[in-house]
């Protein structure tokens, strides 16, 4: 299901009309969707877009059925949204912070209460939701953020750099938090964030921007497919790399160092074509060729893997220097 689809949105900021956004057209369904994209990319101007605080130069967007230029209201109603910055008011209790956010939303004052006491359970917060919120660390300030984006059960989550600011740890559980919501929970998500190796592990979809457009708007695992690039690593005497490389390249390989391992191209099966059948046979020739290689050569043949691609690298592919 479509729950949020951009058709040329534009936004053009200042007298010299730079654009924020470009022509962007996307679609954003269920799951986690990630959204890739340096400073000034256009990230934030997207998501202000499409909670209806900020109107379009041009173009249209609509968020689960309702337009932005007429519905701002109604869309924030039913998405959850959590900032990247620090938004919380230090002399205030969590529990009474999440249940105002919950009446703003429009529940009643028991139902937000109830809500409330839920979502802080679900993010990890039940035994600190009565603490003053200036005495909590990053981490319990970036659960608190998430707990008032859940707390009047949402139709969507947006959410701005979840991850900033926390230790490795923290990081893991709150992807863990991310993941469950656009999965357990079935709410969709779109989730923002620099550390591009964290949505390749949590998200469903990305959408790469770059200068406000468009890039490229994929399947995770299209961006992390097999390369056909095969990763060798072999243990022996001070010059077994170079001298495995060398048997390599003697057998007819592409192949070059990278690191402590031999960086090999894929092998071409000739007439074969494209099919799967072609792509197996040309993956069990080059383990071959690796084990005689090592065979011949008496070294030990530690690691013998196929490269998937990684989400850092294609980005890095798709940006323009």
């Amino acid at each position: 299901m479509t729950v949020i689809q951009t058709e040329a949105l534009t936004k053009r900021y200042g007298s010299s009309q730079v654009a924020a956004l470009a022509d962007l057209s996307i679609e954003v369904g269920d799951g986690v969707t990630g959204l890739v994209g340096a400073n000034g990319a256009g990230k934030s101007t997207l998501i202000k877009i499409l909670l209806g605080l900020l109107a379009p130069t041009s173009g249209s967007a609509s968020v689960l059925g309702h337009d932005i230029r007429a519905d701002g209201e109604a869309i924030r109603q039913v998405v959850g949204y959590m900032p990247e910055h620090d938004c919380l008011p230090p002399d205030m209790r969590c529990i009474d912070f999440v249940v105002h956010m919950g009446r703003m939303s429009g529940l009643p004052p028991a139902p937000a209460r109830e809500r409330a006491a839920d979502v802080l359970r679900h993010v990890g917060l039940a035994e600190e939701r009565y603490r003053l919120m200036g005495g909590y660390s990053t981490g319990m300030k970036q659960r608190a953020k998430l707990a008032q984006a859940l707390v009047h059960d949402p139709a969507l989550v947006m959410l701005d750099e979840p991850t900033n600011g926390l230790d490795p740890a923290a990081r893991d559980d709150m992807l863990a938090l991310v993941q469950r919501i656009g999965h357990d929970f079935g709410i969709p998500v779109l989730v923002t964030s620099h550390l591009l190796g964290e949505l390749e592990r949590i998200s469903d979809h990305v959408v790469v921007l770059d200068g406000g457009q468009l890039l490229r708007s994929e399947a995770t695992q299209a961006f992390l497919a097999d390369t056909g690039v095969v990763l060798v690593e072999v243990l022996g005497e001070d010059d077994a790399q170079t001298r495995m490389g060398e048997a390599l390249a003697a057998r007819g390989l592409v192949c070059r160092p990278r690191g402590t391992m031999i960086e090999i191209d894929p092998v071409e099966v000739e007439g074969a074509g494209d099919d799967a059948a072609a792509a197996a046979l040309a993956h069990d020739r080059l383990r071959d060729l690796v084990r005689d290689a090592a065979a011949d050569l008496g070294v030990g043949l530690v690691r013998l893997q196929p490269q998937t691609g990684r989400l850092e690298d294609v980005f890095r592919e798709e940006v323009p220097a």
